[in-house]
């Protein structure tokens, strides 16, 4: 399996709270809700194939929790519900317990690099990663990411969690693929080089 981190991020590499004012606002952070007046239909097809590709969900603790709060009583006729909630999720978290309350979730156990150092070995398609920041940076310094789905929106907000932090690991990368987005969104595909 590939682990692939599916993030959207703004032209400045935040990537806190894009889907909702009230996601989160840790540190303060006021801007939530910035990805939604840039969706589109070429978004939402890049959103499918790559769900297509998609053995299961690796998600962090928060990230799971909001999702778990959002998209399982969604009766809206959207089309994420049904693929949320029929995907595997495997979940990252020192402080969760089992059984976890949303169906087809796995509680991964110990420390989360080796485990899903464990999960990329076995057969089968990818493990995407949906937001998860502090996931992502984790396996990102163990070199267990190996492509990047990045969604770059053409704004900068200033502040904010970023995906690549001051002090992280450096990483080459190598452009895949890029598709623009009819609203200015670079749908940028990247895989680490060498």
């Amino acid at each position: 399996m590939q682990v692939v981190a599916f993030i959207g991020l703004t032209l400045d590499g935040v990537m806190q709270a894009p889907g909702r004012p009230d996601e989160d606002r840790r540190g303060g952070f006021g801007h939530g809700g910035w990805m939604a007046p840039y969706a589109d239909p070429v978004q939402a097809a890049g959103v499918g194939r790559s769900m297509a590709e998609t053995e299961g969900l690796l998600l962090g603790r928060r990230t799971y929790e909001d999702f778990f709060s959002v998209w399982p009583g969604r009766t809206d006729g959207n089309p994420f519900t049904d693929v949320l909630n029929r995907s595997q999720k495997y979940v990252a978290s020192r402080t969760l317990q089992e059984p976890l309350p949303w169906v087809n979730s796995t509680l991964l156990r110990g420390e989360a690099v080796e485990t899903v150092a464990e999960l990329r070995e076995r057969p089968g398609k990818n493990l995407v990663i949906l937001g998860s920041g502090a996931l992502v940076r984790s396996l990102m310094r163990s070199n267990l990411v190996d492509r990047y789905v990045l969604s770059i929106h053409p704004l900068a907000l200033g502040t904010g969690q970023r995906l690549f932090e001051d002090g992280g690991p450096r990483l080459r990368l190598e452009l895949v693929e890029a598709t623009p987005t009819t609203t200015g969104v670079i749908l940028a595909t990247y895989r680490p080089a060498g």
